[in-house]
């Protein structure tokens, strides 16, 4: 398969990793300790951890991007003898662990968001801003396809091909658009005309398909919510983040932490409930006088609520505008009180 070029503007060459500080002081990474990034990405907060750690720690990096995976070596040469980077997602982490032989890692980390190099290079058909092929798929189309869905799909073979409801549904599910049924109607009477094959002409029909008072009062693109649901449908993001929350804390040490950095309200809510579960002992409803359920907290929350980018940081990088982090800690003993989050 031939790779689009890599063209970075100088955003991606400078990537800057979201929430640094602030993941890495949740993570609490130590020498000789074994780590899993599972967006690696250009291996920002993978290479950051490993200097923290003085080049001591063992570190997996799981990413499906072969571009990304190729950068990440790069910035993890002076390491390479203690990083493994496997090309698979997230919710493969049980497969990755078994093939290192580790049968748990102190720390696990996640950053939901999507790369400067997906979003800067045109070719990759993630940008509304400039033209290229209508793709989104953050492997490249490189790991094996299976299941049934529209995750297994360009974003032009879902554009062109799905149902006027299926499309409505994931525009107005995952880009939370309230014009998810104008939108989706423009698509289907616009690829009778002609298959919708750019991102430049997608954006347009998505523009053209706003209402006028609508357009004039945007402060971003009109096509932004709707791009954003393509890409979490095509590559199955709340799907695989669901599949990761439930395979990770087995296979999380007693005293290892969790640390998501989520992007999108669906996310951080994937990870709050399910961090607030592990979190509880009775999960019983409030008026029964004594606990049935026998359930027990397996963890204890670091972050109660969830820690936000500062000024500065928003400044320096705006795509971290809509970061969430939150973290939790491995425990067989009922929870301590979690920190609070906020602004630092």
């Amino acid at each position: 398969m031939t790779m689009p070029a890599l063209s970075p503007t100088p955003q991606t060459a400078e990537h800057q990793p979201v929430l640094l500080d602030e993941a890495l002081t949740m993570l609490n990474p130590r020498p000789e300790g074994r780590y899993v990034d599972g967006t690696l990405g250009l291996a920002g907060h993978a290479s950051a951890l490993m200097e923290r750690t003085g080049g001591r720690a063992w570190l997996c990096g799981l990413d499906r991007d072969p571009q990304a995976r190729t950068r990440a070596a790069e910035r993890l040469a002076p390491w390479a003898g203690r990083c493994r980077i496997t090309a698979a997602t997230f919710d493969h982490i049980a497969d990755a662990l078994d093939d290192l032989g580790w049968d748990t890692a102190d720390g696990f980390l996640l950053d939901l968001g999507v790369s400067s190099l997906q979003l800067d290079v045109s070719a990759r058909g993630f940008s509304l801003h400039g033209d290229g092929p209508l793709d989104m798929r953050m492997d490249m189309g490189t790991l094996p396809r299976s299941g049934q869905g529209p995750h297994n799909a360009s974003a032009r073979e879902l554009v062109n091909r799905a149902d006027f409801q299926t499309l409505k549904r994931i525009i107005e599910e995952y880009g939370e658009d309230p014009q998810a049924g104008r939108i989706a109607r423009a698509i289907v009477e616009e690829r009778e005309r002609a298959p919708i094959e750019s991102t430049a002409r997608l954006a347009e029909i998505v523009r053209l398909a706003y209402p006028a008072a609508w357009r004039a009062k945007a402060r971003n693109h009109p096509a932004t919510r709707t791009f954003q649901a393509l890409r979490m449908a095509v590559n199955d993001e709340m799907g695989q983040l669901e599949r990761f929350l439930d395979a990770v804390l087995p296979r999380l040490a007693r005293g290892g932490r969790l640390v998501i950095i989520s992007f999108h309200s669906l996310e951080d809510r994937a990870v709050k409930r399910r961090f607030r579960l592990w979190s509880t002992d009775c999960l019983c409803p409030p008026h029964l006088p004594r606990c049935v359920c026998g359930h027990k907290a397996e963890a204890r929350l670091i972050t109660r609520r969830p820690v936000l980018p500062s000024r500065e940081e928003c400044a320096r990088n705006p795509r971290a505008a809509s970061a969430r982090l939150r973290a939790v800690e491995k425990t067989g003993e009922k929870a301590a009180p979690a920190t609070a989050g906020g602004r630092p």
